[in-house]
């Protein structure tokens, strides 16, 4: 039995572990988001998201912003 709740990513829904009550150690802790980046998500997604996902937003983000990597 898993002690996390196993739920799909709110965007491609890949099963993920979501550990929101222990966050630093959550696979999407590992994506830092600035405030703007974190606003544009959720104006698009409600629920969690896997890491690749947040990382590919973020790069969306940045490109629309024209923003440099």
């Amino acid at each position: 039995m898993t002690k996390h709740e196993i739920i799909p990513c709110d965007r491609c829904g890949t099963s993920i572990e979501c550990k929101a009550n222990s966050y630093s150690k959550c696979q999407c802790s590992v994506v830092q988001l600035t405030i703007n980046e974190v606003q544009y998500i959720s104006e698009n997604y409600e629920g969690c998201m896997c890491a690749k996902c947040l990382l590919e937003l973020q790069v969306e983000y940045r490109e629309m912003m024209g923003i440099g990597g």
